[in-house]
């Protein structure tokens, strides 16, 4: 079995104090660490995991720049057998719908029977790619998949749904599924894995090889544009009720009945 998983580079802006660029149209990043995306993070583990239960290889690309060789190395380390970096300075800006292009012109030059992605990314929560993905390449997709199986040749997956609810699908392969957080534990990667996969060749896949020119990547081939990018306003706050118990309850009283709750 032939499993391709795609991996997405974000900026960590779990802890930061986010500022907007002199351009207003992102975020500072110069001193953001950036990491895999945590949604991808299941999706290698689940990559892995099938690998080992029906045998098969797993095949990890992201479309980042060098820098993320880190990222995909840390892949490598989760059991991944081969890993690209899809590359060139004309894909700064680039769009989900020209990130998807770039991986169906990947995936379209090799064989394969399911590729894998998160179902968001934490940087910019958009959930297009995976659905775009399997558009151009003409195959099946779902996402928030919660578990997976094979059997005779179909996937069939537990897919989440609003309400605390499931559905259970089967779907032909070769197919793109957009896993969901918590399907499975992300294992732990060890220093000696780490070492181990340390001197692997992490090929750089340019635009010729991917067929695709200059002016189909990037901003110039995206079909979303930001207009603008700025911080939400601030509120008042919230008011401290302080007091005995019998004056705060008195005071959230008044308050609910200031707000038209009582």
């Amino acid at each position: 079995m032939k499993i391709i998983a795609c991996m997405k580079w974000i900026p960590d802006t779990s802890e930061a104090e986010l500022s907007i660029a002199s351009s207003g149209m992102d975020i500072k990043k110069d001193d953001l660490d950036y990491d895999l995306n945590d949604w991808d993070r299941f999706a290698i583990e689940e990559a892995v995991q099938l690998k080992e239960k029906y045998e098969g290889d797993v095949t990890v690309v992201s479309v980042a720049p060098e820098d993320s060789e880190e990222m995909l190395r840390e892949c490598l380390a989760r059991g991944a057998d081969e890993a690209f970096q899809v590359w060139n300075d004309a894909f700064e800006g680039s769009d989900g719908y020209v990130i998807a292009k770039a991986l169906a012109q990947f995936a379209g030059k090799r064989p394969f029977d399911l590729i894998l992605t998160g179902t968001l990314a934490e940087d910019d929560g958009g959930g297009q790619v995976g659905g775009m993905l399997a558009a151009m390449l003409g195959i099946p997709s779902a996402n928030l998949v919660s578990h997976i199986e094979i059997v005779d040749g179909k996937a069939k997956f537990r897919r989440e749904l609003e309400g605390g609810l499931y559905e259970n699908i089967e779907m032909d392969l070769p197919a793109v599924i957009s896993v969901a957080t918590g399907l499975n534990e992300p294992r732990f990667v060890s220093i000696r894995a780490v070492r181990k996969v340390a001197s692997i060749d992490i090929p750089t896949v340019d635009l010729d090889e991917l067929g695709l020119d200059e002016d189909q990547v990037g901003a110039s081939g995206s079909r979303i544009t930001i207009e603008k990018v700025f911080l939400p306003p601030e509120g008042e706050g919230a008011e401290i009720i302080k007091g005995s118990t019998e004056e705060a309850a008195a005071r959230l009283a008044e308050i609910l009945k200031e707000k038209g709750v009582l």
